[in-house]
């Protein structure tokens, strides 16, 4: 692979489309993805003519990126700012896609970065980061995944573990990242949730209800992030709050328990604590525990290393955190947090900083970057 050669018509191919009439940003994603490729693909079968391949893989990516982002578009033009609470309104086809996209014939992983893909309107490099791998690794497995399905007849519809992983990772991207999809997701899993009784689905509903009542009070008027020990608990909805809890009550009261059933019982001892000094660490700690048992997931670990700070106190989160893989994401802005709360704000301080240049987003970096501000001006 002659990454020089690549490095040196990116300028030429990124000019081409752009007078193509593509939007440069649009125009530069597509570039990059293109490139992806031709690293995957070049070593084992070499172009005759590379600036020309590189301007149509490019292309490609582009006109498929303008597709799914136009889908996007028109299924969120189908929900309000804030999901209604109950039944919800007449299925459309959104759904059907999700479990035509979950191919029996598709590895679940491979399933879930499809759908991501080509029905959520998420790009590789979002997909990449919720699965915690390379983004050149992500895009061949979207594009293995497109090949296995490229002669199969969509009769057989997926199953509903892969499908609720789906709308899981959609709704994330759309609390957390770019692309506002929450109550795209929540819509969704309402429909899910009429059609079939399964108490995970119910689990799923209830962890997403529960997590968008606290959507107003995680920005400040300035935009910037509100961790949410400091939210201002009179800003969280109630009323969706109540309904998430009363779906999470009967699906655990069928004693089946799964992973979004254990994420919403958590979700719900944070909005069931009046402040955040009385929150119940103890019991999160232990529902933690059944979620490591049920998933064994380097992010749960992670987030149980928190909540044991919180609980026995910030030397035994340390001891948690120092056996878990460093490179996870939030991985040194937890560290950072566990330094500050032991007494070690040099520490502490030196790790925001590093968390900031690592975040995901430019809300978490910014508010990485105050957090590294505000320990150096108390030195």
């Amino acid at each position: 692979m002659n990454e020089a050669l690549l490095r040196g018509l990116t300028p030429s191919v990124l000019g081409i489309l752009v007078r193509r009439g593509a939007d440069f940003a649009a125009a530069e994603d597509a570039v990059q993805d293109a490139l992806v490729e031709a690293i995957r693909v070049w070593p084992t079968d070499p172009p005759r003519d590379p600036k020309g391949w590189l301007v149509t893989a490019a292309w490609r990516k582009f006109l498929d990126a303008t597709r799914a982002d136009a889908a996007r578009r028109r299924r969120e033009d189908l929900v309000d700012d804030e999901p209604e609470p109950g039944p919800t309104p007449a299925a459309d086809d959104t759904l059907r896609l999700y479990f035509l996209c979950a191919h029996p014939s598709l590895t679940p992983s491979s399933a879930v970065a499809l759908t991501l893909r080509a029905v959520g309107g998420l790009t590789t490099r979002q997909i990449a980061r919720a699965y915690l791998v390379p983004e050149a690794t992500m895009a061949q497995r979207i594009s293995r995944a497109k090949r296995t399905v490229s002669g199969v007849r969509f009769d057989r519809p997926g199953d509903v573990a892969t499908v609720l992983r789906v709308l899981y990772l959609v709704f994330n991207e759309g609390y957390s990242g770019d692309v506002d999809l929450a109550a795209e997701a929540i819509r969704l899993t309402r429909q899910l949730a009429a059609a079939i009784d399964h108490p995970e689905v119910a689990g799923l509903l209830a962890l997403m209800l529960l997590h968008h009542a606290r959507r107003a009070a995680r920005t400040a008027p300035d935009g910037g992030l509100v961790p949410l020990a400091e939210q201002d608990r009179g800003r969280w909805d109630t009323r969706m709050i109540a309904e998430g809890v009363t779906i999470l009550q009967a699906a655990l009261a069928r004693d089946r328990l799964g992973e979004f059933q254990a994420q919403a019982a958590i979700a719900a001892l944070h909005a069931d604590a009046p402040t955040a000094e009385e929150t119940d660490w103890v019991q999160i700690v232990e529902w933690y525990d059944e979620l490591v048992r049920l998933t064994d997931n380097p992010v749960v670990r992670l987030n149980r290393a928190v909540a044991v700070g919180e609980a026995d106190g910030p030397r035994a989160g340390l001891a948690i955190l120092a056996t878990l893989d460093d490179s996870l994401p939030r991985h040194t802005a937890v560290a950072a947090y566990l330094h500050e709360r032991a007494g070690d704000p040099t520490t502490a301080a030196r790790l925001y900083a590093e968390a900031a240049h690592q975040a995901g987003n430019l809300a978490e970096r910014d508010h990485l970057t105050r957090q590294a501000a505000r320990l150096h001006a108390r030195r």
